[in-house]
């Protein structure tokens, strides 16, 4: 049965479609870059990857496979002989594909695909399980630095408490003593005037 067997027909025959395929293979691996639809584009990432992945085997056998696939000895002798190289770090991911818009005409979807070169680190992977993105550590600093603040101000408006009450306690001493020097101020007033009588009685 032939179910899911329709994709990347590209609307013609099987013949013509290895040929073309073939053409665009061979294209990619002389000059590393070249324009066209976003569809053969899609069609000839999978035949290319695998003919890289025979380059990075490099054994005569693999070779003439390659060969009798991209139907040009001169493109595969370069792709075994020195870019080969480019891609023994990689283990998939040989080629990447920018979209570039629809072409005037006939609208058509238009793609640039490349050879990823070898100094090219790629993206990152994508946390799919995870859902969001995590929080950074400087985001979960800022809850403790505002609680840090919340917890100065208390002492802030303690401190200023604290002058005030040293301030009333002055107050209250002031106000002892001089309730205290003024007893002592009448009764040295009775003992002069006490004084003063005995003196009159003396001279009479």
């Amino acid at each position: 049965m032939r179910h899911l067997k329709h994709k990347n027909q590209l609307g013609v025959k099987k013949e013509h479609r290895q040929a073309l395929i073939a053409n665009l293979a061979s294209a990619l691996i002389t000059e590393g870059r070249i324009r066209t639809t976003l569809k053969k584009a899609k069609a000839l990432r999978p035949f290319i990857e695998k003919i890289i992945t025979l380059a990075k085997k490099g054994t005569l056998h693999h070779r003439r496979i390659a060969i009798s696939r991209v139907r040009d000895v001169h493109a595969i002798n370069l792709l075994f002989d020195e870019k080969a190289e480019d891609f023994k770090g990689r283990t998939g991911g040989y080629t990447r594909i920018y979209k570039l818009g629809n072409r005037i005409g006939d609208a058509a979807e238009m793609a640039l695909i490349e050879l990823v070169p070898a100094e090219d680190e790629g993206y990152g992977k994508r946390n799919k399980r995870g859902g969001g993105k995590k929080a950074s550590p400087v985001k979960a600093e800022a809850p403790a630095k505002e609680e840090s603040k919340e917890s100065s101000e208390p002492k802030a408006e303690a401190a200023e408490e604290k002058p005030e009450a040293v301030e009333e306690s002055k107050e209250e001493a002031k106000a002892g003593e001089s309730a205290a020097e003024a007893p002592k101020t009448s009764e040295e007033a009775a003992e002069t005037s006490e004084e003063v009588a005995d003196d009159e009685k003396e001279k009479k």
